[in-house]
């Protein structure tokens, strides 16, 4: 009997147009939301005073490397003020006295999507022991720079950064590395396809947000997108030496993604996986070996140009 109502209800030519009209409303709602919030699903802005932000002054027992971190203010080319951290090793001494420790490479550290820059203060830390400088930013809207983040303001504000190492700090180009993690890959490998860094350091990112879009809301039509980040048609003119990192137990930015990124890069370049991390305990699980392969790098790509 049900089965016999279902048939008659949808053999009626008016009932089922107007199924589909109501389909048809629903999904351009639907998509309508996405269009209209996108950028709630790409950014995870933490807005100071959101975050770890109060650090007691730098102590180390002798011979410990830790960083010393410095206040900076930056302001990008359409004048929002951004906030970074110009981060520097220092060692211990007998007495408690800290020496600097020099350090011939600077980062330029593009974060992810969510959190600000308080909340990669331990990652900091290691990347001292290589040693390296670190100059880290938090984009528009994230932490306690101003403004609201969007792609085209993400990639000034990598720019004004870049623009604050060589200019204010006078750092040579050719000992920047530019590092960039998940949606910070995206902006870095942006900022390495117009300048002429040492070096660009990729990790666990991907290859457009189409692609991404396509992995949590597939029925959200590429034309829909404002948001390009297309790293995939920039990879091929970034001739620096390269270095791609991922996980294949990344659950939230696939694996293949970032091979296909690598895939689409010129030389010189090479690939790290870190197995069985997480998206975002690659850190963490990388551990030793993982930094090993950052001292590699530097030492084949920035270090070489020095001798």
């Amino acid at each position: 009997m049900l089965k016999k109502f279902v048939v008659n209800l949808w053999s009626n030519k008016n009932f089922g147009w107007r199924m589909t009209r109501i389909c048809a409303l629903l999904c351009a709602c639907l998509l309508g939301y996405v269009m209209l919030f996108e950028d709630s699903f790409i950014y995870f802005p933490a807005k100071y005073p959101e975050g770890v932000w109060k650090r007691d002054a730098p102590r180390a027992r002798e011979g410990q490397i830790v960083a010393h971190i410095e206040d900076v203010q930056l302001t990008a080319a359409d004048g929002v003020r951004l906030h970074g951290w110009y981060c520097t090793p220092r060692v211990g001494r007998a007495g408690g006295a800290l020496e600097l420790v020099e350090a011939r490479t600077t980062l330029l550290f593009l974060h992810g999507n969510a959190g600000n820059i308080s909340h990669r203060y331990e990652v900091i830390g290691d990347f001292m022991q290589l040693p390296a400088n670190v100059l880290i930013i938090d984009y528009r809207g994230y932490g306690k720079s101003e403004g609201r983040p969007s792609e085209a303001g993400l990639y000034a504000d990598a720019r004004a950064a870049w623009d604050y190492l060589t200019t204010t700090r006078a750092v040579p180009a050719d000992r920047i590395i530019i590092f960039g993690e998940s949606l910070g890959g995206a902006v870095a490998v942006d900022l390495a396809s117009q300048t002429n860094a040492c070096g660009l350091v990729v990790q666990s990112s991907f290859t457009s947000i189409a692609d991404m879009a396509g992995e949590v809301l597939p029925f959200v039509p590429r034309f829909a997108l404002r948001t390009k980040m297309d790293s995939l048609s920039k990879i091929a003119s970034v001739s620096c030496p390269k270095l791609f990192i991922h996980s294949q137990a990344d659950e939230i930015i696939p694996y293949r993604l970032g091979r296909r990124l690598f895939d689409a890069a010129g030389e010189p370049k090479r690939f790290y996986e870190v197995k069985g991390a997480p998206h975002n305990l690659t850190y963490e699980i990388g551990g030793a070996p993982y930094y090993e392969a950052w001292r590699d790098f530097i030492k084949s790509s920035c270090d070489a140009k020095l001798r």
